[in-house]
């Protein structure tokens, strides 16, 4: 009877009996250990987004100063606005360039650098090398390849083209550079994703007369696509917000062929003085990546883990 009774309070049905009781301190405990990050949060993400909602409703002065309260006004004047539409076209021009040749460069350089080839190494290193640079010092450089008279591109050609001064090239020519820079981080995901893919599926393909497409085609992209998955989120993202190769290199022009949404609330801000317009035209580029993000995790579910 007394084993009974020492088994019954040390039962785990009795969990009120066996509840470790915290103290004050322990129940907050979790909770301080957020607290740096939380902090940070609010002070780089959530405050300034909350003040970009708040001035995108009101006009401002030339110093930055809330002048009045205007509502909806700055959003209708924008969508209504020519030029906003056209910032708004190429931008969604760009960036299906830029995400879809960046990928597909990706995944090119990982099948190649994943085979068994002698300096494969090297080629890893060459790939992953775009990563290392800033898109600064990379549109500088490429300034000086894109230049007409002493541009080595011009030379290995032996054409004479205006590349970033010309209407018909400038686009491309940011496309390009835009891609180039992209290539290591897609690179280093996809060869990693590719490692992870059993070599017995490869084996058995071959027996079965799969060729080198049919194998990538039919077992690499399916093993992949989580990867690629969220590449395509986070390049999607960054070409949204490219700006540095723009501003550097061809400075929205010529002829606005280059003047996407992030370099225009640049423009707005910092040369026109209209925050207000500025911030608007945030939240509208704030809204436009949310839902092409949300509809990229809506079509998550055709991903194969």
């Amino acid at each position: 009877m007394k084993k009974s009774a020492v088994a019954a309070k040390t039962s785990p049905q009795n969990p009120q009996k066996n509840a470790i009781h915290k103290t004050p301190f322990q129940k907050i405990e979790p909770y301080l250990y957020i607290t740096p990050a939380l902090i940070l949060f609010c002070c780089f993400v959530f405050f300034p987004f909350a003040k970009t909602l708040f001035l995108s409703l009101h006009s401002t002065t030339p110093k930055g100063e809330i002048s009045k309260f205007v509502g909806f006004s700055n959003f209708t004047s924008l969508l209504t606005s020519e030029a906003f539409r056209n910032s708004l076209f190429v931008t969604v021009k760009y960036s299906l360039m830029v995400v879809f040749f960046s990928i597909a460069a990706g995944f090119i350089t990982g099948v190649l650098a994943n085979e068994k080839i002698p300096g494969t190494g090297l080629f890893r290193t060459i790939y992953s090398l775009p990563m290392a640079i800033s898109s600064a010092a990379a549109s500088i450089i490429f300034i000086f390849v894109f230049h007409p008279s002493i541009g080595i591109l011009n030379y290995l050609l032996g054409t004479d083209i205006g590349w970033l001064i010309s209407d018909k090239w400038a686009f491309f020519s940011v496309v390009m550079v835009t891609v180039w820079m992209n290539i290591g981080l897609n690179f280093i995901f996809i060869l990693a994703a590719l490692q992870s893919v059993p070599p017995e599926l490869y084996e058995s393909a071959s027996l079965e007369g799969a060729g080198f497409f049919r194998k990538h085609l039919s077992i690499t992209l399916p093993c992949i696509s989580p990867t690629l998955f969220f590449l395509l989120i986070i390049n999607v993202i960054n070409s949204f917000q490219s700006f540095a190769q723009i501003n550097l290199m061809t400075k929205g022009g010529p002829g606005q062929s280059t003047y996407v949404i992030v370099y225009s609330i640049y423009q707005e801000a910092f040369f026109n003085n209209r925050f207000g317009l500025a911030c608007a035209e945030s939240v509208i580029l704030f809204f436009i990546i949310l839902a092409l993000t949300l509809v990229q995790f809506r079509l998550e579910k055709k991903v194969t883990y």
